[in-house]
């Protein structure tokens, strides 16, 4: 049982004997005391006021006597403003770090016996990984480490978009323009290739598109469609999907290339196989580079047919309704959302019955307790009305999804599009940290003395922590700016500032040499930062705990950066090898060791790996 829940089972039934109330667990909030203050923990009594009919600082003298008397661990206690400060023995202490340092893969929890899918990354296949991407990446892969580390069986697939619009708009640029260009003969990245010619149909569509906004026909339809006071440059701007869909030329190529796609017409089959080769191919080798990998692959061209199965079901059992130009829709008008196509009217799919095919027959494949979507919040209305059409349906996993939403990533320039060609790709990013990590490398001048391969190994893991930390540190909700160079800041909240902690405590073991961990007797006169650090080392299981129940690794990144800087400060202000007594040196080895090994297995959560040397 860890401290936490010790303390507040003591809580609950001294709020009992004492009072004769009963306290459900947890309703006492309990924190870290302060460092103004004496004390580990802090304990809330105010909710205690009106049963005890005591003013708090009355309550909390009384609880703390109890629980000093009847709490082992309990040394001591201090009542500030109706607040109990509890402060934990030296026995205690010691003995958590004896059992810790012994204790095999500590923070790591009992099998829970449930499986969760994690569902990440899942991206089209007309264009390369970008920064967008890479936040859903380390977001899905940190998740599911971090629910493996919380005792879940997990599965990791992602469901790769391959077929649609926007797809034939690549194959369609490539027919016309690519003159039989390939990743071979242009020496480009497959699915950078790919990419580059969903902007080049952009960009003969934009040149299309003003010169028919320049013509008769443009003219006529802006005098017919325009809203009154409407000006030209506004009503372009949002007629742009009409005119793609009604009058393009360009637009219309495309469909007709989508409609033969989902008519098995060979030639186009065969050029959507050859060009999403050249994607995948290049997508593995992003995913290498960024130490992911999945459990299964799901591909929208082999489930979309199962989604349409499904419609066609619900449309039988009356739960669809078919429109007059034959389109089938949802009414989820009872969940506060409203009617919600799910066939268009030419009988094509959306993403949503893409997304229905996928969740069934993903439910087959794994009968997992729950199915986590790690998505940008963008899709938050698309998730609700799948999710409702999903309870609608009767689904016997409809009560285990979740949508993991998380805010955009932007640069210090400004925000990406796709179709403009302004996007950071993912390759080029991760070219970029670890560049800077070079070349702060280079200023240091500590690996000179180790081989080229060498160097470049903890540079590139250094660039890697960089880029991963500084994304994840972020909760998922919120929208964020991603800095290179801040990202590689030896100083700040990086990555790169945790694998310098841990890398330091591997050159004091180093010359430290072998011990028997555990084997320290009794150390009474712990210093406060030595408590400081065993505080938040006890803390680590309930972190991974946390995280997991809330799909936020931010809370692991955070976790580490504290439990860092609490080191570093430990480190700068006492001795570890050359203090006075053998036993202290015992003791204060071992809480280095299992700092560095709480400090790895939290970074290895991230997807993050630490060098021996930095």
């Amino acid at each position: 049982m860890s401290i936490v829940s010790i303390l507040d089972s003591g809580a609950v039934k001294a709020a009992k004997e004492l009072y004769g109330h009963d306290v459900e667990s947890g309703s006492l909030p309990l924190t870290p005391t302060r460092k103004e203050f004496t004390g580990d923990y802090t304990l809330v009594v105010f909710p205690l006021t009106k049963a005890a009919r005591k003013k708090p600082d009355a309550i909390a003298e009384e609880l703390g006597g109890w629980m000093q008397e009847n709490i082992e661990e309990v040394s001591g206690y201090n009542v500030i403003k109706g607040f109990l400060n509890l402060e934990l023995g030296a026995a205690y202490w010691n003995d958590f770090l004896r059992n810790a340092v012994k204790a095999e893969n500590y923070g790591r929890l009992s099998p829970k016996g449930k499986k969760v899918m994690v569902e990440f990354s899942s991206p089209n296949t007309n264009k390369p990984l970008h920064l967008g991407h890479i936040r859903n990446i380390l977001l899905g892969w940190s998740c599911s480490k971090i629910l493996d580390a919380a005792g879940y069986e997990v599965v990791r697939v992602q469901v790769v978009n391959d077929r649609g619009i926007a797809i034939c708009k690549s194959m369609l640029a490539w027919k016309l323009f690519g003159e039989g260009e390939t990743p071979d003969s242009s020496g480009i990245k497959g699915d950078h290739l790919v990419g580059k010619y969903y902007v080049i149909f952009e960009s003969k569509f934009k040149e299309e598109y003003k010169s028919w906004q320049d013509s008769e026909a443009g003219k006529a339809a802006f005098a017919e469609k325009a809203k009154e006071g409407e000006p030209e440059d506004k009503f372009f701007k949002r007629y742009k999907n009409t005119y793609f869909n009604e009058h393009s030329q360009l637009g219309q190529q495309a469909k007709e290339m989508l409609l033969a796609w989902e008519s098995g017409e060979r030639e186009t089959v065969d050029l959507w196989k050859k060009m999403n080769s050249w994607v995948y191919a290049g997508f593995d080798q992003t995913y290498n580079r960024l130490g992911v990998e999945f459990d299964k692959l799901y591909y929208e061209s082999e489930t979309y047919l199962n989604g349409k199965d499904l419609v066609e079901k619900g449309l039988k059992n009356g739960l669809f309704k078919k429109r007059e130009d034959g389109s089938v829709i949802v009414d989820l008008t009872d969940a506060g959302l409203d009617e919600k196509v799910l066939l268009r009217s030419d009988g094509t799919s959306l993403y949503i019955t893409q997304d229905l095919g996928t969740a069934h027959l993903r439910y087959e494949d794994y009968k997992s307790d729950k199915m986590v979507y790690v998505v940008a919040d963008e899709q938050n209305y698309h998730f609700k009305a799948l999710f409702e059409t999903i309870k609608l349906m009767g689904e016997p996993y409809a009560d285990g999804l979740h949508h993991l939403a998380y805010g955009m990533v932007d640069l210090p320039t400004g925000k990406m599009k796709s179709r403009e060609g302004t996007v950071v790709d993912a390759d080029d990013l991760m070219d970029e940290v670890i560049a800077e990590a070079r070349e702060n490398t280079k200023e240091r001048g500590e690996l000179e003395s180790l081989s080229a391969e060498e160097r470049e190994e903890i540079i590139k893991r250094i660039g890697l922590a960089a880029l991963k930390y500084f994304i994840i540190k972020v909760t998922p909700k919120k929208r964020m700016i991603f800095d290179p160079k801040e990202s590689v800041d030896l100083q700040g909240q990086t990555g790169p500032y945790i694998q310098n902690a841990f890398v330091r405590i591997k050159s004091v073991l180093r010359k430290a040499g072998e011990q028997d961990h555990g084997s320290f007797e009794l150390y009474e006169e712990l210093e406060n930062q030595e408590k400081e650090v065993l505080l938040r080392l006890s803390k680590f299981p309930e972190i991974v705990e946390t995280a997991a129940a809330e799909y936020d690794p931010s809370e692991v990144a955070n976790f580490c950066y504290d439990l860092a800087k609490e080191f570093h400060r430990f480190y700068h202000d006492h001795s570890i090898l050359n203090c006075d007594s053998d036993n202290v040196k015992k003791f204060r080895i071992d809480l280095s060791y299992l700092t560095a090994e709480v400090l790895k297995t939290g970074m290895d959560l991230l997807g993050i790996q630490m060098p021996d040397r930095m």
